[in-house]
């Protein structure tokens, strides 16, 4: 008889759950964009230049070392920060300062954002530093008409020559 009860009191419990599951499966509606927005997104990593010169260790420096660490250079790993503004119609949509990963701080930053923007042509403007003294070596600017929903990703690729502007 308790075999029944327990089943009894099981069924309704388990409609509820189903109802409740059924329910979020299709409501609220879910909408990723506004209509008539696009998205853009930042996306890179990127080594920065070594912050520090390397250096010439002196005879008595070399003298102190042991035998297995008597290097020449001493040259140190830590990397600069790399700076990152992306410009769209002459306004400025990030001004990014991202630091070197890694516990020595010798690995590339990296760097992700995205924004929502009113779908249209736009003039888009990328500039980069990745050296001690901050300066802005890497630019590119492009053109672009987005469509309402379409996705914009700005990337910085070295190896390709420099900012690519993907839709």
């Amino acid at each position: 008889m308790i075999a029944w009860r327990s089943m009894l009191l099981q069924v309704p419990a388990y409609a509820a759950f189903a109802a409740f599951i059924g329910y979020f499966s299709s409501a609220p509606a879910y909408r990723e964009l506004d209509p008539g927005m696009s998205v853009i997104k930042l996306s890179l990593i990127h080594a920065g230049e070594p912050k520090h010169a390397c250096r010439e260790r002196t005879p008595e420096e070399l003298a102190k070392l042991a035998p297995n660490m008597r290097a020449a250079l001493e040259c140190p790993r830590e990397r600069s920060d790399v700076k990152v503004e992306v410009e769209m119609d002459g306004k400025v949509l990030y001004r990014i300062s991202a630091h070197p990963s890694g516990l020595r701080h010798d690995l590339p930053s990296a760097v992700y954002r995205r924004l929502d923007v009113p779908a249209g042509r736009h003039v888009f403007r990328a500039r980069l530093a990745d050296t001690p003294d901050g300066t802005f070596r890497h630019e590119a600017q492009a053109s672009v008409d987005l469509a309402p929903g379409r996705v914009l990703v700005i990337d910085y690729v070295a190896s390709r020559g420099g900012f690519e502007f993907r839709s």
